[in-house]
């Protein structure tokens, strides 16, 4: 299996499919018996604190709290130490979006993805994801940048990302990265977005979904001790615009206009 296919085994972040979907819905656009199944996949998904409930219920039943939204107040956050953007003040919810790394926010609440691992009997492993609801109290719409500025931001950091890449000889020491992103270059991902999407929009996401899978194996497969501190920290220097780039790309993709 090639670098770019290995990358793209990983699981892409939930909060993307979840918004992509549930707006899609609001706008009349897909029926809401498929949410579930669009968001949760082949993955066991429930829901804490729901509106309602009194305990932890099947996502399908937590959906409903999004009825009376228009879809442009249902909005994806990728937060990170450093750039809360799109998160109320300090609190439980941005605490746990900032841990999680992501978020579904909305006026009157945010939602956020608790993935836990469990290993059964067999010793086989396997994931659940709870979602966990969080009031709001005071919510503040943040200035987005839009799909045509993201997918320029996104290519131009991918080109510098490489050459400084290649500069740096990762080949030799991190040579799934360096394929990854070289094949990156020409994605073919099946990373999609539900009706209602500009093409425009469905090719952002595509290509920054996949990016963001790789970068995430780059930082989980961190260098062993054939690297030294500076090679390092040189390598995290220039996948670093990369990051932000592609944590933009995916709000943007996710939260752009959505046509009938």
């Amino acid at each position: 299996m090639s670098p770019a296919a290995d990358a793209a085994t990983l699981t892409a972040r939930r909060s993307t499919r979840f918004v992509a979907w549930v707006r899609a819905w609001r706008a009349g656009l897909v029926p809401f018996d498929e949410l579930a199944d669009e968001i949760s996949g082949d993955e066991e998904h429930l829901v804490a604190d729901a509106p309602g409930t009194w305990t932890d219920v099947p996502l399908g039943q937590a959906l409903p709290a999004f009825t009376k939204l228009h879809p442009d107040d249902i909005r994806l956050v990728l937060p990170v130490p450093g750039d809360p953007r799109g998160l109320p003040g300090p609190g439980d919810l941005t605490g746990a979006a900032l841990v999680a790394g992501e978020a579904v926010m909305t006026p009157g609440f945010g939602v956020v993805p608790e993935v836990r691992r469990h290993t059964s009997g067999s010793g086989v492993t396997f994931e659940t994801v709870l979602w966990r609801f969080f009031p709001v109290t005071e919510y503040r719409q943040v200035f987005q940048m839009g799909s045509a500025e993201a997918e320029a931001e996104l290519t131009q950091a991918l080109t510098e990302a490489t050459s400084r890449l290649t500069r740096l000889d990762v080949a030799q020491w991190r040579p799934e990265l360096a394929g990854a992103l070289q094949a990156l270059r020409r994605p073919e991902s099946t990373a999609t977005l539900p009706p209602g999407f500009d093409p425009r929009s469905r090719r952002l996401f595509a290509r920054a979904s996949i990016l963001d899978q790789v970068l995430a194996l780059a930082e989980h497969n961190a260098p062993g001790g054939a690297v030294n501190g500076y090679e390092a920290q040189q390598r995290d220097a220039a996948l670093r615009p990369l990051t932000t780039a592609c944590r933009q790309a995916l709000v943007a993709a996710c939260n752009s206009p959505l046509h009938a």
